[in-house]
């Protein structure tokens, strides 16, 4: 039976965004239900920071094992980025990484995330939304950076929650 592979892939890509989709509603779903056991005394940025935390430190353990330092700081950048970025464009987002003007400096682009319109749906403040993705990388870096012993640092320079219509991260490595 032959295979009609505009129509598999097709259903694939349908399947994907699917699943991206759930992915954030898993979040938010997840959040609302802490909140209401947490009870009236907890702050729900607090709750987010935390999840976030705990996501970044199992996405950075994931990443030890794709990293590689021997070919150089310049390297292990790019490498870091490109899995940052990876990671991010599984869940929907539209990612590109780019090299700075210094060599232990990249930078990290997202024209399209999933997550502040679905945080909309569930009535999430956007500071909370961009606050929770920063929180993630950081945490990410981390583990990365103990294990590598290289101090890693990322800043938020720009934020679609924030109304700047993309993401803009800076990723550096320490001097010093």
């Amino acid at each position: 039976m032959p295979v009609n592979a505009t129509k598999e892939i097709t259903t694939l890509w349908r399947n994907l965004h699917s699943v991206q989709d759930e992915n954030c509603k898993t979040f938010y779903r997840w959040r609302e239900t802490a909140l209401e056991v947490a009870g009236p005394g907890v702050q729900p940025l607090d709750v987010a920071l935390k999840a976030a935390a705990i996501f970044g430190q199992e996405i950075g353990k994931s990443f030890l094992p794709r990293l590689n330092w021997l070919k150089g700081p310049e390297a292990f950048l790019q490498s870091l980025a490109g899995l940052l970025a990876g990671s991010w464009a599984t869940e929907g987002a539209l990612t590109r990484v780019e090299k700075g003007e210094k060599p232990n400096e990249l930078f990290i682009h997202c024209t399209r995330d999933p997550w502040p319109s679905v945080a909309k749906d569930y009535g999430v403040p956007m500071e909370e939304v961009a606050l929770t993705r920063e929180r993630i990388f950081q945490t990410i870096l981390e583990d990365v950076s103990v294990f590598f012993n290289i101090k890693l640092g990322i800043e938020m320079l720009k934020a679609i929650p924030r109304g700047h219509g993309l993401y803009l991260f800076r990723l550096y490595a320490v001097e010093g």
